[in-house]
């Protein structure tokens, strides 16, 4: 999803970018030997890492030793060979999940370790803390300009709407679809739907990353979000709206909420000259259409 919107964004920008793209069938970032012969072949100026194995509450909680595993292998072949082979410039994308469970909201860059992690994704936002880590290292040591920008929840074109192993609105999407074509008069969501949380279309994170990039001396950590949060209740309410679902909603509490509360502060982003600018209503609309386009041709990651 978020590699997608890069290169779309990319593709339109003024520079002449000239794009280096695999698959993952084209090379397997966990092994480090394709890795090396990825970077000894194309010799990249520039290095977005985007590549994650990522998931909702369902798919942490059930697979946390592949999640830590795969991640922190992704992380430490790209940025150490990035580093070897001479690579300018590297940009390493983490994830809101980093920061204390219990801390200070709006979240600050500088909160980062100041406290427990939530256990639910824990795994994951270790191996994103070590490559954030990683980065800020090497940078320190070699003088070379890795940095790193934490993305809140995303969503858009090219999501994941797999019923246990998708984030929360992807999963919402399906959800509601599914329960209006069947013409069901209830949808259950997970948990007391309390937790507040923020979402941020992917066309603004491709947004955020090209503003980046365009930065001589960007901050080792930058948190790109909208500084809007919603609770997951009204989240499901305006999706709800979206797909014209005229049931009842009903909240699932034996099943957990996750953070209580996570929302960047975004204000150094601000400072620095960027912002996003999708509201949640237009996301939402622009996502849904998208998955019904998707279901159309066969191409939608269920």
């Amino acid at each position: 999803m978020v590699g997608s919107a890069l290169i779309r964004n990319l593709q339109k920008d003024n520079k002449d970018w000239n794009l280096i793209v695999k698959t993952r069938d084209e090379l397997d970032l966990c092994n480090q030997n394709q890795v090396e012969d990825f970077f000894l072949k194309e010799n990249p100026e520039v290095v977005v890492n985007a590549a994650a194995r990522v998931g909702g509450i369902h798919a942490n909680s059930s697979y946390p030793a592949e999640f830590i595993h795969e991640n922190l292998i992704i992380n430490t072949n790209l940025i150490h060979s990035a580093w070897k082979h001479g690579v300018e410039r590297f940009l390493n994308l983490g994830s809101s999940c980093i920061y204390p469970c219990q801390s200070k909201q709006p979240i600050k860059e500088e909160y980062l370790l100041t406290g427990p992690l939530e256990k639910t994704n824990e795994a994951y936002a270790l191996a994103k803390i070590a490559g954030l880590e990683m980065c800020k290292h090497y940078r320190n040591q070699y003088d070379v300009l890795f940095h790193s920008a934490m993305p809140t929840n995303l969503y858009g074109p090219g999501d994941n709407y797999h019923p246990e192993n998708s984030h929360v609105l992807p999963a919402l999407i399906r959800r509601f679809h599914e329960a209006k074509e069947k013409g069901l008069e209830k949808v259950f969501i997970w948990g007391t739907g309390k937790p507040r949380r923020e979402l941020m279309h992917v066309e603004d994170l491709a947004n955020g990353i090209l503003f980046l990039l365009g930065l001589d001396s960007p901050p080792d950590c930058l948190n790109l979000g909208t500084g809007v949060d919603h609770s997951i209740f009204c989240i499901a309410e305006l999706v709800k709206e979206t797909v014209g679902f005229k049931g009842e909603i009903t909240m699932d509490e034996s099943k957990p909420d996750g953070m209580p509360l996570k929302r960047l502060d975004v204000s150094l982003a601000r400072t620095l000259g960027w912002s996003a600018s999708i509201s949640l209503e237009e996301g939402i609309h622009s996502a849904y259409n998208d998955f019904l386009e998707s279901l159309r041709s066969n191409t939608a990651r269920l």
